[in-house]
């Protein structure tokens, strides 16, 4: 391979086009899916090739140890969700409560590969796709050999985590803060799966190293466990707002809190209140409320019965929208879990189209890192209770609730928005926004991104349930919002902890919009 440094490019953030389109939280990343576009590579081919150089390039936010979900459709009518979630050991240790870090908060499986795997079956069969895996990684593999300048989200992560990451297995000095960072142990692990395919990382030699690794730093994931790990193909929830029916994964995601949040919203004329006033905030904030009273009863459908019918039925939403007092703010009900992750999305020039999230859940993931792979596992299995009566409880097998939940609108049947955001509890409360934005106000995909944005409930940095807005707001309303009840606090302008969002929207005349968050370091491509 020639010697070859990815250096920082100046990148739009956003894009038009009428041919296809990428969009990633690095402008490398959405390149690396640019190019399967212009080959003629499907969207769910591009997103691969960007997922995986995402997991060289965020290494904080996801990686080949953590998972992703899918949402899927076509111009023909197919809509799929791609459930890439990894399942609790068999042999769980008997725990009192589970750490957010550290060996015995890596519980779970990670099916990332997996997911890649099962999506290019899905693009093969029904797509027409032609790409091999090997194709796929060539950006992911250069990137991780080669280097690439730290990115800022990178370099802001590691500074924040200064006090905690000293203490996580090589963490701090393997990921580097300024400079270049190279990968060469992930290059390696993706080069295996180039040549040997993705059931390598389950049943291969490199099963084999994780299962060690792992073992060594005290998880109780074993090499069955790995082999028993598969991504599942399922219908997705949906829901009517206007004149777009939304789409969102099934549980154990919290789709259907988004959903719900959005199903509260239709029963109120969004569309006549202003977009930048105190009501308008208010109302989503509530919405988002009364939303997240059902949360704690999602989780493994495989384990627990999940009616999402009845929790998005048209009476309940009703009933929920008139629990909300214009003018009075209710207590928030929901407790805090935090995480990140990343959001990509890509349309090719037939319309079909990809809109994932892939995540480590928290920032670093378990703090575990398997050095001589160069990967950092996943800190899914302090998504689990330890309460005996919770729905989600810990049990061998289980999969964890989820917070991971991109999502996709269609019109007539056909995809016409995508999109999705980093930020656990967050993820639904900036959806709202965004969608409110995109589809009542008809704001243009960058315009709704760089809009301020909330998030309700504690932070890492801040243990108190109250709201924080990006000053970008305004003072007023602020304090029109602190008048009514919200315990109000001011986010700079473009805050890390108001998540990374990407969104791709399809006009009716062909054309492609597209953006990605200005929080983060990437952009969408147009092809």
């Amino acid at each position: 391979m020639p010697e070859r440094i990815f250096t920082q490019q100046t990148a739009q953030a956003a894009a038009r086009s009428r041919h296809g389109m990428v969009t990633t939280p690095h402008h490398a990343a959405s390149e690396a899916g640019a190019k399967v576009l212009r080959r003629g590579g499907t969207a769910i081919e591009a997103v691969i090739a960007a997922g995986a150089a995402l997991t060289v390039l965020y290494p904080h936010f996801c990686g080949l140890g953590g998972d992703a979900i899918w949402l899927v459709a076509d111009r023909a009518g197919r809509r799929d969700a791609i459930m890439g979630i990894g399942q609790a050991a068999e042999n769980l240790p008997k725990l009192e409560t589970i750490p957010a870090r550290g060996p015995l908060s890596a519980l779970t499986t990670a099916a990332l590969v997996d997911s890649w795997g099962e999506a290019l079956r899905y693009s093969h069969a029904h797509w027409g796709g032609t790409e091999n895996l090997s194709s796929l990684l060539e950006d992911a593999i250069e990137l991780a050999a080669a280097g690439f300048p730290v990115s800022r989200s990178q370099r802001y992560w590691h500074e924040f985590r200064k006090g905690e990451i000293g203490g996580w297995s090589n963490v701090s000095t393997f990921f580097a803060t300024e400079g270049i960072q190279r990968q060469p142990q992930l290059a390696s692990v993706l080069e295996r799966l180039a040549t040997h395919g993705h059931r390598e990382f389950y049943e291969g030699e490199v099963a084999g190293r994780i299962a060690a690794g792992l073992e060594a730093a005290g998880s109780p994931i074993r090499r069955r466990d790995l082999e028993k790990t598969s991504a599942k193909i399922v219908a997705p929830l949906s829901l009517t707002y206007r004149d777009l029916e939304l789409l969102a994964p099934p549980p154990p995601s919290q789709g259907v809190t988004t959903l719900s949040i959005m199903g509260i919203l239709s029963h109120f004329a969004m569309q006549d209140v202003d977009p930048a006033s105190a009501d308008f905030y208010h109302l989503c904030v509530e919405a988002v409320k009364q939303a997240f009273l059902e949360r704690g009863r999602i989780a493994d459908p495989d384990h627990v019965a999940q009616d999402c019918a009845a929790w998005l039925a048209d009476t309940v939403l009703s009933r929920k929208a008139g629990a909300i007092d214009r003018k009075a703010a209710l207590p928030w009900p929901a407790p805090f879990r935090n995480g990140d992750t990343v959001y990509l999305a890509a349309v090719d020039g037939n319309g079909r189209s990809a809109s994932v999230l892939q995540s480590t859940y928290y920032d670093w993931g378990s703090g575990v890192l398997l050095d001589d792979t160069g990967i950092l596992w996943q800190n899914r299995g302090a998504a689990f209770s330890t309460d005996p009566a919770s729905p989600n409880v810990l049990a061998p097998g289980k999969r964890p609730f989820y917070t991971l939940n991109p999502g996709m609108g269609l019109r007539d049947g056909k995809p016409c928005l995508l999109y999705g955001t980093q930020g656990a509890d967050g993820q639904p409360q900036t959806l709202t926004v965004l969608l409110s934005r995109l589809i009542d106000h008809g704001f243009d995909p960058l315009a709704a991104l760089s809009a301020p944005r909330f998030l309700l409930g504690r932070t890492f940095s801040d243990t108190r349930d109250n709201l924080k807005i990006e000053e970008t707001a305004g003072a007023e309303v602020l304090n029109a919002l602190s008048r009514r009840g919200h315990e109000t606090v001011a986010l700079p302008a473009l805050s890390a902890l108001a998540g990374q969002a990407g969104v791709i929207r399809i006009g009716e005349d062909g054309w492609i919009d597209g953006a990605h968050d200005p929080r983060s370091d990437g952009c969408a491509i147009g092809v």
